[in-house]
């Protein structure tokens, strides 16, 4: 399949890094600029000048990756403060959308414009989560194309594992959940992909204090190298220097200001974009990966299948 193919494809992805070539995006509006820290769990007040100059400044770098844009309904002032963060309210399999329900009460409404974003673009919904099941993008990773780990915490439940297993199990997809930490308690938001970012079929990038063992091992079993990153960077960022988006193998996006994880990516032969995020992600808990809702991947290579 050729490449101008591939980038017209409307909706599917059965990995974290193979080549983006369509994401859904919100910008930020008064919601957000003008949220209750303390109800949004924020780290005070948002610099709303210096928050959205950063977002567009990501923005440029996300569509100078080659990704077409698609934006989720507009900043029209309807109270959901975190819908600038899309990857948790749905989530893209091969065969269709899967409508989540967040673990996080504030952000369920955020489901209904996703809905609405599929039904524009004419991508077919193949389940929804239904209570009492919870589930967030960001405790779902493809480890490859027939596999899905499932974070199992505050955010995501058991329930919730057991219908997205029942959901994609059609399509050949088996979903195994990792018990999360209890880290910060429930207020905060820790998810899978708070612990590990993949940056290629055979490479990651995850925290080991806190990341599932059983997990860890099956990344070994599956000839996934893991790249570990420090404690200094990891606290100062809360996590954030770990959630990396990646927009091809060994291609990604990562927030300026942590030099170390920055360089264990590059030494392991990463091509890394940093963009400034102290007013965008540190306040809100969410990093490149959560601003982000990925329709369209190429099926991935690793980099080294496509170097001479």
């Amino acid at each position: 399949m050729n490449a101008r193919v591939q980038t017209e494809a409307r909706f599917g992805v059965s990995s974290m890094v193979g080549p983006l070539r369509k994401v859904a995006m919100r910008r930020p509006g008064r919601a957000t600029l003008e949220a209750d820290p303390a109800r949004w769990n924020y780290a005070g007040p948002l610099e709303s000048g210096r928050l959205l100059r950063q977002y567009d400044a990501f923005t440029e770098r996300v569509a100078a990756s080659g990704a077409d844009i698609e934006w989720i309904g507009d900043s029209a002032d309807d109270g959901l403060a975190d819908a600038m963060f899309p990857f948790d309210p749905s989530f893209m399999t091969p065969g269709g959308a899967v409508l989540l329900r967040p673990g996080k009460e504030l952000r369920q409404p955020e489901v209904a414009s996703h809905a609405a974003l599929y039904r524009r673009l004419g991508v077919p919904v193949i389940g929804a989560i239904e209570p009492p099941g919870t589930a967030e993008g960001g405790d779902l990773m493809w480890v490859d194309a027939g596999t899905l780990a499932a974070g199992r915490g505050f955010r995501t439940n058991q329930a919730g594992i057991d219908q997205l297993q029942a959901i994609v199990a059609p399509l050949g997809i088996e979903v195994r959940a990792f018990d999360l930490p209890m880290w910060r308690g429930s207020a905060a938001c820790l998810h899978l992909l708070s612990l590990v970012s993949p940056l290629d079929r055979d490479l990651a990038l995850l925290y080991p204090r806190l990341f599932p063992v059983a997990l860890h091992e099956l990344l070994r079993e599956r000839g996934i190298r893991c790249l570990e990153a420090g404690d200094e960077e990891f606290t100062a960022s809360a996590g954030l220097n770990l959630n990396v988006l990646a927009t091809a193998p060994r291609r990604c996006i990562a927030l300026d200001g942590f030099p170390d994880t920055a360089r264990l990516m590059r030494n392991a032969g990463c091509d890394v974009t940093r963009f400034d995020g102290d007013a965008l992600c540190i306040p809100c808990e969410g990093g490149p990966t959560c601003l982000t809702l990925p329709l369209v991947r190429d099926h991935p290579l690793r980099s080294t299948e496509t170097r001479p």
